[in-house]
């Protein structure tokens, strides 16, 4: 059973793995084993994991079962986009998908953000699993940008959003 916490800086390195397998599995074959290693290093640094941790206006989150990290969720307020929460990452471990974890982390990140009206995400086009997810939970393609990330990657991405309930 996993249950939806806080995440702490002890948490940091389990998650860091988490999300470098997350990644290998969903990525590797879309765009090669050494393009992820690129993305997985510089993304989930242990500096940048924790920038993300002490974040004031986001919330990080994982699914913990005590012994080991099941997923993690990270949402915060947007800087450019008023009244809306960017869900940056949402990963289960691979082999514990479709079991609940996520739609647990997605509920709770839902509610974290109490002046958000809309909640908003980008996701690689060829990721089917993720956005049939997002369509599931009232999520509806509003545009695609065609160069996601930092550095401009040339990686594109579906942009996703969602009215978030109470307003």
């Amino acid at each position: 059973m996993y249950f939806v916490r806080t995440a702490g800086e002890r948490d940091l390195e389990k998650v860091r793995a988490l999300l470098v397998e997350s990644f290998h599995a969903t990525y590797d074959g879309l765009h090669g084993r050494a393009k992820v290693d690129e993305l997985t290093a510089q993304l989930f640094s242990p500096a940048a994991l924790k920038a993300r941790l002490v974040r004031k206006d986001a919330e990080f989150l994982v699914a913990d079962d005590g012994r080991t990290i099941g997923g993690m969720g990270y949402a915060a307020m947007s800087h450019e986009l008023t009244k809306t929460v960017m869900l940056h990452l949402l990963y289960i471990a691979p082999a514990l998908q479709r079991q609940g974890i996520g739609r647990d982390l997605f509920a709770e990140l839902e509610t974290c953000f109490p002046d958000a009206e809309i909640m908003r995400l980008e996701v690689e086009p060829q990721n089917a699993a993720a956005i049939a997810f997002y369509h599931a939970h009232g999520f509806t393609e509003v545009g695609r940008n065609e160069n996601d990330g930092a550095g401009q990657s040339g990686i594109p991405a579906l942009i996703l959003e969602k009215p978030l309930e109470g307003h």
